[in-house]
């Protein structure tokens, strides 16, 4: 009888906001499948926020995230065992780089699962003619049932871990009795962002529809508020008014529950876009170099709009008249 795991290990190369709320259900599902195990969350090139913003999230899932482990960058790795020598019932090695998962082999281990070289080095296998899928989220529960033996669903909606406290502070930010459309002009990179003029020009027609544009910018993007002003004075900034985001240190559970004041919102491909996916409010979102297929968020009422359907793979080649239209068509109460 094989012994039940006591400790689990999980590689990643790093986390952002993003990847890492795709990345939950997986988590959810690891704890659920090896209740009593130590899962240990090793970020080997970079960080992970699940030591940072999203530890509140994953609180009593993971018990220890290590970060920038130097573990996948240069071959000079396999000449030693990572971690000290430590030892792991199982790793799962998310990724499919040869380098670091040669390296994390040879991390002393009962059971080996990835997806590298079509599973080559797995001590546990998919069937023949598996493919692995496009998307980030199934890719990771794909793992998970190839390891565990047993079936993990993609879920319809995501379970989350939020201050009680949260949603009264965003229905005090955004009060009753508005009609309130949130834009997120931010990304983790410029190339992933719609251009500013035309995110104003799209909050310009919500303001004469009779609508309050609402701009959720994170630390990064403060510096876009004077220029967003001057287009939309009246735009709300509820992250920056009294201080909120730097109050409750831009948390997602406070974008999720201001995301839920919202009617509709529009996104670039980021982790805020992510936040408002699973608030539930509906979601146009705008994809340019990045690939829907690998990254869409988890949204039940998701509006994807292409740059490459506009001619070409910059945002810049979306314009503003489809993007307003898609708030339109959200908005608008479904036929009978």
């Amino acid at each position: 009888m094989t012994a039940t795991p006591q400790s689990v290990l999980v590689y990643v190369g790093l986390d952002r906001v993003g990847d890492s709320l795709l990345k939950l259900p997986f988590v959810r599902g690891l704890r659920a499948a090896y209740p009593e195990a130590h899962i240990t969350w090793l970020a080997g090139k970079d960080t992970s926020v699940f030591a940072g913003v999203m530890a509140p999230m994953v609180e009593g899932l993971i018990d220890e995230v290590i970060e920038c482990a130097d573990i996948g960058l240069h071959p000079k790795e396999l000449l030693r065992r990572p971690l000290g020598g430590r030892r792991f019932d199982i790793i799962i090695d998310t990724q499919r780089v040869a380098l670091a998962t040669f390296i994390l082999w040879r991390i002393r281990h009962r059971t080996f699962v990835s997806p590298f070289g079509n599973f080559i080095l797995s001590s546990r296998k998919p069937p023949r003619g598996y493919e692995f899928p496009k998307s980030m989220q199934r890719q990771t529960l794909d793992l998970l049932e190839i390891a565990t033996g047993k079936t993990m669903p993609s879920p319809e909606q995501l379970e989350y871990n939020i201050d009680p406290a949260i949603p009264a502070i965003a229905a005090g930010a955004l009060p009753d009795g508005a009609t309130y459309v949130g834009f997120a002009p931010g990304s983790g990179g410029l190339p992933k962002c719609w251009p500013l003029q035309k995110f104003i020009e799209t909050a310009k027609a919500q303001l004469s529809a009779g609508r309050v544009p609402v701009m959720l910018l994170g630390p990064q993007e403060q510096d876009w508020m004077a220029e967003i002003k001057v287009g939309v004075p009246e735009a709300l900034f509820p992250l920056q008014t009294d201080n909120l985001g730097d109050k409750y240190g831009f948390t997602p559970g406070l974008t999720i529950a201001l995301g839920q004041r919202l009617a509709v919102a529009v996104s670039n491909d980021s982790g805020v876009g992510h936040m408002l996916a699973i608030s539930g409010t509906p979601l146009v979102s705008l994809f340019g170099r990045t690939v829907p297929e690998k990254f869409m968020p988890m949204s039940q009422a998701l509006t994807l709009i292409r740059a490459q359907d506009y001619g070409g793979r910059e945002m810049d080649f979306i314009p503003v008249d489809p993007v307003i239209a898609a708030i339109e068509a959200a908005l608008s109460p479904p036929a009978a």
